[in-house]
Formats: C-alpha cells, sequence, structure tokens
C-alpha cells in the first residue's frame, strides 16, 4: 500500500489500521468485475494487470472511457456519492486487486479523522483527474460522430 500515491503520505501506524479495510480480489480476463447499474459498494485499486472501463448510453454501444493499470484506482462511484457504478469493469487480463467498501471507508474517515481527510484529498485529486481525462475522451468521440454525420 505504501507505494500507491494515494497512501505515501500516511504513516505506519495510519497505514496498519486501514490494510484491514481492504479485501483482495482476483479475477480471469473477460470477468465482468462490476455492471453498470449495480449497486456501487467498493473501491478497487489494481495491483496487477488491466481492467476496461466502459460506458454504455442508452442509445449505442458500449465505449472504452479508460484502461485502469497497476496502482491505478477504479469504482469511483462508490466514494463519489453514486448509488449505482456509472460504468462497467471488465478484467482485461488477469487481475489481482485490493477493495475497499464505501461504508468502511467512511467508517475510517470519520473515526481516524486526520488520516481519512488526508485521503479524502486524495481521492479528490484523484477523481478530478480521472474524470477530466474520460471527458476529453468521450468528447472526442463525440465529436468525430458529429463529424461523421456532417459529411
Amino acid at each position: 500500500m505504501k507505494r500507491v500515491t494515494i497512501f505515501d503520505e500516511l504513516d505506519e501506524k495510519q497505514l496498519d489500521l486501514l490494510k484491514p479495510l481492504f479485501e483482495p480480489l482476483s479475477c480471469r480476463a473477460g470477468k465482468i468485475i462490476f455492471r453498470q447499474g449495480a449497486p456501487a459498494e467498493y473501491l478497487y485499486l489494481v495491483i496487477r494487470g488491466l481492467v476496461d472501463i466502459s460506458f454504455k448510453p442508452h442509445d449505442g454501444s458500449p465505449i472504452t472511457v479508460s484502461h485502469i493499470t497497476k496502482g491505478g484506482l477504479f469504482g469511483w462511484s462508490a466514494v463519489v456519492g453514486s448509488e449505482t457504478y456509472t460504468s462497467s469493469a471488465i478484467a482485461i487480463e488477469d487481475v489481482e486487486a485490493i477493495r475497499v467498501s464505501r461504508a468502511k471507508l467512511r467508517k475510517f474517515c470519520v473515526e481516524h479523522w486526520e488520516a481519512g481527510n488526508y485521503m479524502l484529498e486524495q481521492l479528490a485529486d484523484e477523481v478530478s483527474s480521472h474524470r477530466k481525462d474520460a471527458r476529453k475522451q468521450i468528447k472526442s468521440i463525440l465529436v468525430q460522430g458529429l463529424r461523421k454525420k456532417s459529411k
């Protein structure tokens, strides 16, 4: 955990409190980790492998919005207040990850304010950069679609 950016400022005592909140997850390539619209219960951290994050608009085919690799986080809906996942996550390669439930993370932040506040700041930075990248990709796809229709 110490090698992951969101944890690198936490001391050993704080990390020891945080470690039990995470549970391991292993899945084979091709496995759906969660589907768009499923209850948003967990935030995931990739230890090894590759995860495809895709969004399916109501009137179209799924769009890949990002690929998550070692050290990357996904399942943001669980920490940004959404009741359901806004995208699907699929293992492209065999994946080893750890995950933390929304409820356990919230409880940690309340009970360990200093470490919790630091983690929330780090997560906010990650979410904002993640959302911006996804927005650029989606905008690019939309612009390409508009260009094709105007020809």
